[in-house]
């Protein structure tokens, strides 16, 4: 089965976040079915970072990355998610 890769762009809610355990409550919620292989930050403005997380997941989830974008943004720390490339693996 293939797989593809994502990758997403998680804002936090504010500056206070600590990126490192967000990136645990991360990896915690998220069904077996993903896995994080990477992250790293990115600085935004004023103090701000962004998270840039590398995602893998089974090419045929129905809804694509929906469910993917909804696990994350229900983790209270986040702001904002959004994807900013997909591509199939092998």
């Amino acid at each position: 089965m293939a797989k593809i890769a994502v990758i997403m762009k998680i804002f936090p809610k504010d500056i206070e976040v600590n990126l490192d355990e967000l990136v645990n409550k991360i990896k915690a919620s998220l069904p077996e079915i993903y896995e994080l292989k990477d992250y790293r930050k990115e600085p935004i403005a004023f103090g701000l970072q962004a998270l840039i997380v590398s995602i893998v997941m089974p090419e045929n989830v129905e809804g694509g990355t929906e469910e993917l974008e909804k696990t994350i943004s229900n983790i209270p720390e986040v702001g904002e998610v959004s994807v900013e490339y997909v591509s199939r693996i092998s």
